[in-house]
């Protein structure tokens, strides 16, 4: 103790210019929205490093589960090109410059929260990749996110296990929409409102993405239907949804860039302002 003591004493006018300097190092960040902007950035790019590396020790451990995780998709894949009355042709249509609206970006999550009520996944790709904010994120089991924030090399996602996240989504037997949120009580269940109560609703029914937004394209797995409440001031459905997704176990992940997003998007904001 007496060693730490002499030491402050020592070094005191040190010590003294250090806190100084980092005190007005963030009084200049706090009030400079570039200033902040750049450490904000750089913090991203740091953290996002650590978690890669991180990530890369946990996903060796994990490779058998993985490997299977792929080979089952593959083989749903192929299931699909060989149910198809001519598979060849659909391969050469999809191929066709402009026929193709969704683009689908591989990546990987390097990290993931699922135990507080705003929970985010962090991947290892970013705006250099092609990633932009919207755009949905999915694996080989649903839906996943909708990416918030980019940076050049990773990008961060509002996981749908938010509060804040509300997706478009439909009981595919009946085609009724409603909007699916997280009410932050389970990970493995999301919640679908506002569902009419004539709809035909009963446990085990599935649960997919509306394509009523030009985030998700329609019918990418969501769940199915666990239990079933009636709200009694709006005479509305609210369903429980187990998620098809274990969210605390995500690794291989796809980013769905829709083409046209930008152009639709553009048309009804001009619809509205006709409308004002």
């Amino acid at each position: 103790m007496q060693q730490i003591i002499n030491f402050i004493v020592k070094n005191s006018n040190r010590l003294l210019f250090l806190l100084l300097l980092i005190i007005s190092l963030f009084l200049v960040i706090k009030s400079h929205s570039y200033h902040r902007s750049k450490v904000v950035n750089s913090a991203n790019i740091v953290s996002g490093t650590v978690f890669e590396k991180t990530n890369e020790v946990k996903t060796y451990f994990s490779l058998k589960e993985q490997n299977d995780k792929l080979a089952k998709e593959n083989a749903d894949l192929r299931k699909f090109l060989f149910n198809k009355k001519d598979s060849i042709s659909v391969l050469l249509k999809d191929s066709l410059k402009g026929y193709n609206k969704i683009n689908v970006i591989q990546t990987r999550v390097i990290n993931n929260s699922y135990n507080v009520s705003e929970n985010y996944l962090t991947i290892n790709s970013g705006s250099l990749q092609g990633i932009k904010p919207d755009m949905g994120v999915i694996n080989s089991q649903g839906i996943v996110g909708i990416v918030e924030k980019t940076s050049p090399k990773y990008a961060t996602v509002l996981s749908v296990l938010n509060v804040k996240s509300q997706i478009n989504a439909k009981i595919k037997k009946s085609n009724h929409f409603g909007s699916l949120i997280w009410n932050a009580k389970n990970a493995g269940f999301v919640q679908l409102i506002d569902i009419p109560r004539l709809a035909s609703v009963k446990k085990g029914d599935t649960v997919v993405t509306g394509g009523r937004s030009t985030i998700f394209p329609e019918n990418i797995p969501v769940g199915i239907i666990s239990r079933i409440f009636i709200d009694t001031q709006t005479n509305y459905y609210t369903l429980d949804v187990r998620l098809f997704n274990d969210m605390t176990n995500l690794n291989h992940v796809y980013v769905i860039e829709n083409k046209e997003s930008e152009e639709i998007i553009k048309l009804e904001k001009e619809t509205v302002k006709l409308d004002e």
